[in-house]
């Protein structure tokens, strides 16, 4: 019994050391020889297994270092794989392994340039025969307890693209534990992945095989943009220079019935971010953009973001020669889909195209929130001569509550700088399926020279300044058609143009307040009150009748507009727009008019014009009440009201004008022209009433002389054939005055129909009667007076400011004028150039000095004081300035010997000649003498209380200065 059991146990120890031999030492051999026969079979490149391990009493397999590839460079391997099979699996019916351990897996990923994968062709597998119509079997039975792989190795490689693509990730551990291909079955799994240039990923969550469900949460940190750029770049020409991507979301994905894909709470974030052309020029560029709170449904095709939030986006826009933005002409230059001309086209084609033609159901986004803070946008308009920029921002821009289906407005709100100094501002309800929109808009500090390239080939004229404020409320119903309503009220301040050909001013004001604007597109325009604050207009007529107005506007090309405009049949014509303004008011306006046809020059000036215009409206027959006050040269009181039609003024006109004190010496050259005499002195009244209906004149003409003095015989070819001098003494009243009735009546639309010559037929007619009249003789009254010790008030060399003795002196003539009312002051103001001229020039080169450096500030865009004159001009500043003063006021260039001089001298050369110039300049010398006639008047009517009605200017005369250097102003006294 004792040796059958001990030779039962030693055949059992005899097979167990059999079992263990064949286990640990023969099986593995054999495997591992077998292994690398098939590899060097069927593998492409040089393949080999180093060792296999099999403990048959756990059943646990290790193989070592697996390599597929040239030495060195594996494109596949692993440093070591473990499993460790259960014996379960034998009455499960299943493969069940306890664990699965892949340590330091390495594979290498190469598509090459024709698109073939690189792993693809590592074997030559034989094809396994075909079966048709083989019902799909289901996956093989395994569980797995624990597959981890530490450390592995993946190289990815895309010769395809452009440029290629390589990334790596050399630290990629994953764990998935109670993996299984048992229906409805998931394991838990566990992926971080990182790579050498910084990104990282994170993936947690839940795996099942049958079918491939997911479910978990998946975050990529700082993903480098670059590795997987030429991707999009093939299909969009923009060249990345910065971005890193982070991404962190919850998912949910499953193949059981189609494709069911949701990312739930999931947030992106890109920071930095900056793309540019391929030209180099940049398009983009960000500090960063978050998104939070959103949701991606693939099978309801809906997008929810919660918040976006961009900080510091900047971008450049170009509008190109041919009027499409430049970023328009970088995507259309895109090569197209490839033709499939001269190819076999399958025959499925067609139904295949027939079904990707059917509509598709839309995506719908819904954007919570997205804000878009401190971005600047570079706009640029190559469309000009001189191309036109301007930069908006800091932009921020908020919206709320965007959804892309339901076609419900969305809230916007937008606050943005615009230029140097504009704010714009925007905030209401937008939509875009249709479009609609309800906006307030405000606007602040607008600088309208950024229009000044669109008016360049229209006009010469210099927009100087310009600031628009509005706030207006923009409703926006459709687009096709147009249907657009804009409400509010705007204010343009500071509005400055010049007139480039003379450099003088041509119209500006102060302020314009346009309240109660309401335009609707197509149909009216409304505007309840126009107001005009200080405003100003310069008019001339030329020696050739023409305008300074003719003067600037640039002649068009013939047909220019109908050859950039393609011709389109004949449309009937749209009724007109309808214009009304409710009411405009001027306030302290001013102008300049100068008549050069005349010799000597006429010019006048008006000021102080206030006053009203009733309501224009080109829809209704009624005229507008007007009702305006002002001045000519600062005395004479203007009044003009009554009413007009300004769409139709031959329709209906009714309008009344009264000029009081009109200084007659300002229309010497009129005068001259008309009646062959200078006038030394007199006063005008003049009373007009002008009333035309529907096309009929009549008017009723007062006119008043006071006073009237010929002066000098004038040579005109167009002066009356009368004894003016005469006829005047003739007309005038026992109190010196000259009263005319000048009616006129007739029909305007006669085309031979002219006013002034029957206003002048009249005046000759009257002139003839009281000529052939000697009983009005008796008219006139003389008496007389003087003053010995007043007859003269001296100034200083060049100056028109009163002296303390002059002053004194003007207070006893003003006490004895108030004692004598029916005394006139005559004024004869005079200047000397012996004496004025030096002094004279030097203030005129300093005021020039002063008007270029306030020109210079101005088109930095500087602010400036309210005139030229408030500035100090550095004495550094000056003789840069001074060049172009010598060249503008002399029309000459410097002489070329002046080249050899020294900085200084040839500084000193140009000064004295500039000095020289004006110094000689009769306008200033004449300007001079005005000046200090109004002086004189200033300070009798200021200081003495004389009324202005009895202080006249007398032309002014070029005398000589005593000895000490003063000029002496003549003072003479008249009466009534």
């Amino acid at each position: 019994m004792l040796r059958a059991l001990t030779r039962a146990f030693g055949t059992v120890l005899a097979l167990v050391a059999l079992y263990s031999l064949l286990g640990f030492l023969v099986l593995p051999g054999i495997a591992l020889r077998i292994a690398n026969q098939q590899l060097a079979q069927y593998a492409t490149a040089p393949a080999h297994l180093q060792r296999i391990e099999f403990n048959p009493f756990s059943f646990e397999l290790t193989l070592w270092g697996l390599e597929i590839g040239e030495p060195g460079k594996p494109q596949l391997g692993f440093e070591r794989l473990y499993a460790n099979l259960q014996l379960d699996s034998l009455w499960r019916g299943m493969l069940h392994l306890d664990a699965v351990a892949l340590d330091k897996p390495r594979g290498e990923v190469v598509f090459a340039k024709d698109g073939h994968l690189n792993l693809a062709q590592l074997f030559n597998v034989p094809p396994s025969p075909s079966k048709p119509d083989e019902p799909a079997s289901d996956p093989f039975p395994l569980r797995v307890g624990n597959l981890a792989i530490s450390e592995g190795y993946v190289h990815f490689k895309d010769l395809r693209p452009s440029e290629p693509i390589e990334f790596l990730y050399d630290s990629m551990n994953l764990e998935l534990n109670n993996l299984s291909t048992l229906a409805d079955d998931s394991a838990d799994m566990t992926l971080v992945a990182k790579s050498p240039a910084g990104g990282r990923i994170d993936w947690q969550g839940s795996l099942g095989l049958a079918p491939f469900a997911s479910e978990g949460t998946l975050k990529i940190t700082d993903a480098k943009m670059k590795l997987w750029w030429p991707y999009i770049r093939d299909s969009l020409p923009l060249v990345l220079q910065d971005g890193v991507l982070s991404l962190d979301t919850h998912y949910r994905l499953n193949f059981a019935k189609g494709t069911e894909l949701l990312l739930d709470k999931a947030s992106l974030r890109i920071a930095p971010f900056a793309i540019k052309a391929p030209d180099g020029r940049p398009l983009a560029r960000l500090a960063s953009l978050d998104v939070s709170d959103a949701t991606l449904d693939l099978a309801k095709q809906r997008v929810i973001v919660g918040k976006v939030r961009s900080e510091k986006l900047e971008t450049w826009a170009a509008l190109q020669p041919d009027g499409q933005l430049d970023w328009q002409a970088l995507f259309a230059s895109q090569p197209s889909a490839p033709s499939t001309k001269g190819k076999h086209v399958p025959a499925t084609a067609e139904p295949a195209r027939t079904q990707a033609s059917a509509p598709a159901k839309p995506w719908q986004v819904l954007l919570k929130d997205v804000q878009t803070h401190n971005a600047l946008i570079h706009l640029q308009d190559r469309r000009q001569k001189e191309p036109v920029a301007l930069d908006v921002g800091p932009l921020n821009l908020t919206m709320r509550g965007y959804d892309s289906l339901n076609g419900s407005p969305f809230e916007l709100k937008l606050d943005t700088g615009v230029g140097k100094q504009g704010k714009l501002q925007a905030a209401g309800q937008v939509n875009l399926a249709p479009v609609s929109a309800n906006l307030d808009v405000s606007t602040q500090d607008i600088d309208l020279r950024i229009a000044q390239a669109y008016i360049n080939p229209y006009i010469l004229l210099e927009l100087r300044s310009g600031m628009l404020d509005s706030q207006l409320k923009v409703e926006l119903a459709s687009v096709d058609p147009l249907a657009l309503t804009v409400s509010g009220k705007a204010q343009v301040d500071q509005l400055h143009t010049l007139d480039t050909i003379k450099n003088r001013d041509l119209v500006k004001w102060q302020q314009v307040d346009a309240d109660g604007i309401r335009y609707v597109h197509g149909d009216a325009l409304s505007i309840d009150k126009v107001t005009l604050q200080q405003p100003y207009a310069r008019f001339i007529i030329n020696e050739d009748r023409t305008t300074n107005i003719d003067d600037l506007l640039i002649p068009q090309p013939a047909g220019a507009q109908a050859a950039s405009t393609p011709a389109q049949p004949a449309k009937p014509a749209d009724k007109p727009l309808s214009i009304r303004i409710g009411r405009i008011d001027i306030k302290d306006g001013s102008a300049n008019f100068a008549d050069l046809t005349l010799t000597p020059n006429f010019a006048t000036a008006a000021q102080q014009l206030n006053g009203m215009v009733g309501t224009i409206d080109n829809r209704r027959s009624l005229p507008a009440s007007v009702d305006i006050q002002g001045k000519v040269d600062r005395y004479a009181p203007v009044i003009v009201h009554g009413a007009l039609n300004p769409f139709d003024p031959m329709d209906s006109l009714d309008i009344a004008a009264s000029f009081r004190r009109v200084e007659l010496t300002t229309l010497t050259p009129y005068s001259g022209k008309f009646a062959g005499y200078r006038i030394r002195k007199g006063r005008l009244n003049l009373d007009l009433h002008y009333v035309i209906t529907q096309g009929r004149l009549q008017a009723e003409n007062t006119v008043e002389v006071e006073q009237l003095q010929l002066g000098d015989r004038v040579d005109s070819p167009d002066a009356v054939d009368l004894p003016i001098r005469l006829a005047v003494a003739l007309l005038k009243d026992s109190h010196g005055k000259i009263s005319l009735k000048l009616p006129v009546s007739g029909d305007l639309n006669n085309p031979q129909f002219s006013v002034m010559p029957i206003v002048w037929q009249t005046l000759r007619n009257l002139a003839l009667r009281a000529v052939q009249s000697p009983f009005k003789l008796i008219g006139s009254l003389v008496a007389g007076g003087q003053s010995q010790d007043l007859s003269t008030v001296a100034f200083a060399p060049g100056s028109s400011e009163l002296a303390g003795d002059a002053r004194a002196a003007l207070d006893k003539l003003a006490a004895g004028l108030k004692a004598r009312p029916q005394l006139r002051l005559e004024i004869e103001g005079t200047s000397a150039q012996s004496s004025d001229g030096p002094l004279l020039a030097r203030q005129r080169l300093e005021r020039e000095y002063q008007a270029t450096w306030y020109k210079i500030l101005q088109r930095r865009g500087d602010k400036v004081p309210a005139n030229a004159s408030m500035l100090v001009v550095s004495e550094d500043d000056k003789p840069a300035m001074l060049e172009g003063i010598y060249r503008l006021r002399l029309k000459q260039q410097p002489p070329p010997q002046w080249e050899r001089l020294s900085r200084e001298q040839r500084t000193l050369q140009l000064r004295e000649a500039v000095l020289k110039f004006w110094s000689e300049s009769a306008t200033l010398q004449r300007q001079l003498g005005q000046d200090r006639a109004s002086s004189i008047k200033d300070y009798l009517v200021d200081k003495g209380g004389l009324s202005d009605d009895r202080v006249y200017f007398v032309d002014t005369t070029l005398g000589q200065a005593q000895s000490d250097g003063r000029v002496v102003t003549p003072l003479h006294l008249d009466v009534e």
